[in-house]
């Protein structure tokens, strides 16, 4: 009988450790608490939606994880990351040399053109000496800052920055600013809005420099991280490869954002 119980028990921890096991492991994924269509953004109800929550929904899916959206300001998220506040970050965040030095990526999830846009009937164009003499805005914290600081400020281009990308594109409509540069997609966004249909156009892209801008946008994570690494970038071929990723992209893109 003692031997039976004995069995019994056993059994019953087996079980218990097993369903512990099938839980999916709970991870904090640190969004840009700014919106930023049509990636990120709330809404009328307060929860996040947008391509970028799509694409972390499918990855969290295929990694059996348990993704908590966590919005944290953007100066502040790869402190966040760092301090274990978040465990990993979806947010447009362009892999570069300079974020390699405190945190880690996973593969590249999507890569898009840096642009520029402008007022309506404004002869600008998306070059040093197209920009030279004008206010550019852009947001802090980002590849954008960089790449204008170096390639924009030297031909005296005056350079502010915004907290948000809504809080450039508002100052440019309101005639505060000459242009402003962000991701080609965010602008585009911007653009169809009634707001930006009445005062703005697309000037182009800028030159490519892969240094400042980066491959493309990946995961941010911890350094020494390797086994969650390991899972998003298996998560990330495998939507890639069954379909997903172009079956969510197609509502909101009539292209390939995935990029070369």
């Amino acid at each position: 009988m003692k031997k039976t119980l004995k069995l019994l028990a056993l059994a019953a921890a087996l079980s218990i450790a097993g369903a512990a096991a099938a839980i999916a492991e709970t991870v904090k994924v640190g969004i840009a608490a700014e919106p930023y269509p049509p990636f990120t953004s709330p809404d009328a109800n307060g929860n996040w939606e947008g391509w970028e929550i799509e694409f972390m929904k499918a990855v969290c899916a295929a990694a059996k994880l348990d993704c908590v959206v966590t919005p944290v300001a953007w100066d502040g998220i790869i402190p966040a990351l760092n301090a274990k506040k978040i465990d990993m970050i979806v947010g447009s965040m362009s892999i570069t040399e300079e974020r390699l030095k405190t945190i880690d990526f996973s593969d590249k999830y999507y890569n898009t053109p840096t642009g520029i846009i402008g007022a309506k009937g404004e002869d600008i164009q998306p070059t040093p000496e197209g920009l030279a003499g004008k206010t550019l805005g852009v947001q802090v914290s980002t590849v954008h800052q960089a790449y204008a600081t170096k390639h924009f400020a030297p031909a005296g281009v005056e350079i502010k920055e915004y907290q948000t990308q809504d809080e450039a594109n508002q100052d440019l409509a309101a005639g505060r600013l000459d242009a402003v540069q962000a991701d080609a997609i965010a602008l585009g966004a911007f653009l169809e809005s009634d707001q930006g249909k009445a005062c703005c156009d697309y000037k182009g892209d800028v030159a490519q420099d892969v240094e400042v801008l980066g491959p493309g946008v990946g995961v941010g994570l911890r350094k020494g991280e390797t086994e969650l690494k390991d899972k998003i970038n298996a998560a990330i071929k495998a939507i890639r490869e069954d379909g997903t990723y172009e079956a969510f992209s197609k509502e909101y893109f009539d292209f390939d954002i995935y990029g070369g």
